[in-house]
């Protein structure tokens, strides 16, 4: 086996000090251009590839990033979103030589504990806060660790550097999708009502709702979940005033009302239109395919990183809008049932 190309024997090759290759390989100051040209094209030649832990220790550095998820794991394994998001971010630090740490806490205080060990061991050099709460605990808890952090559809106002998607336009469109196909009934299968964005997305309806001159259908959970919509599917198709068309918080919770609705006879567009949020690609296999408003989870990780790494070197970074959410029709959505 070759033996591997060292610090040592770049330098002895390029006629400088270990110290002259550290500053010129990490572009910190300390060298000329010219000398640190001539390090580079020595080390590209040797085939030097500098080791994580030297560059951790030369720099102060983890270079690693932080995803908590405070999520349920049997839970988090059904949601798609979570893996766009994360290959955004991968995509983004991959070209920086940074690692993903990914953990998991059922728990609001265990995730609370999971941010501060990673700050006190040092294994990480910044964290995303995605699925922002209202009131969060963790925005406090960062700025008191020091730990630089960027918010994933935060709330204006927000105290660190965001990414945002907006999800208003989206539901505007889907409405007005329903009711130019005659729907009049169209009641909404919410999200967690901790999470910022379930509740911007419910607003987002029940305005969309109300400018069009109608009253917003019931309302009924669906958690963000399969087995949610099933309940909400249950409970709704089972109103005497049942509602024509449903818009639901997130697919997952559409596919489990679509399942429930179909096992309890109704016909799916022909007796109730459904519509989810989120656009993942399992919308595209349930039958009928699902009409969706289309968000951009591997464009916000990506961005979200990109922002993250300006951070962590220091740098000012503004808040970043990527374009908003579109609406996707497909099969899920018709022309309102003549009589029900």
């Amino acid at each position: 086996m070759p033996r591997r190309v060292t610090i040592v024997d770049v330098a002895r090759r390029a006629g400088v000090s270990i110290s002259s290759v550290s500053s010129a390989l990490n572009d910190r100051p300390g060298v000329s251009e010219e000398t640190r040209k001539r390090i580079v094209a020595t080390a590209n030649e040797l085939g030097f590839v500098p080791s994580l832990r030297g560059r951790s220790l030369s720099g102060r550095r983890a270079f690693a990033v932080g995803l908590v998820v405070h999520r349920d794991p049997d839970v988090l394994e059904l949601d798609p979103f979570f893996g766009g998001f994360i290959g955004g971010i991968e995509e983004c630090i991959d070209a920086r030589a940074y690692a993903l740490v990914l953990q998991i806490s059922a728990s609001s205080d265990g995730a609370l504990d999971r941010y501060r060990r990673l700050a006190a061991d040092r294994r990480v050099d910044g964290v995303f806060l995605n699925e922002l709460e209202v009131d969060d605990p963790r925005v406090g808890l960062v700025e008191e660790l020091g730990l630089p952090a960027v918010g994933v559809n935060a709330e204006a106002g927000f105290p660190l550097p965001a990414v945002r998607q907006s999800h208003d336009e989206g539901i505007r469109a889907l409405v007005a999708h329903l009711v130019e196909l005659g729907h009049r009934r169209i009641a909404y299968v919410r999200g967690r009502s901790e999470f910022i964005h379930s509740v911007r997305r419910e607003a987002a309806w029940r305005d969309a709702v109300t400018s069009t001159g109608l009253v917003p259908g019931p309302v009924v959970s669906g958690d963000f979940t399969y087995a949610g919509g099933l309940s909400a599917a249950s409970a709704l198709m089972g109103l005497h005033d049942r509602p024509t068309a449903v818009c639901c918080a997130n697919d997952l919770s559409a596919m489990g009302f679509i399942a429930q609705a179909q096992h309890m006879g109704f016909d799916v567009p022909g007796d109730i239109s459904v519509a989810g949020f989120d656009g993942i690609q399992l919308g595209t296999y349930v039958r009928p395919s699902m009409t969706t408003v289309q968000t951009s989870p591997r464009r916000i990780g990506f961005e979200a990183a990109k922002m993250l790494l300006s951070v962590i070197d220091g740098e000012t970074e503004p808040d970043v809008r990527i374009p908003p959410a579109e609406l996707l029709v497909r099969e899920s959505t018709g022309p309102a049932p003549a009589e029900i």
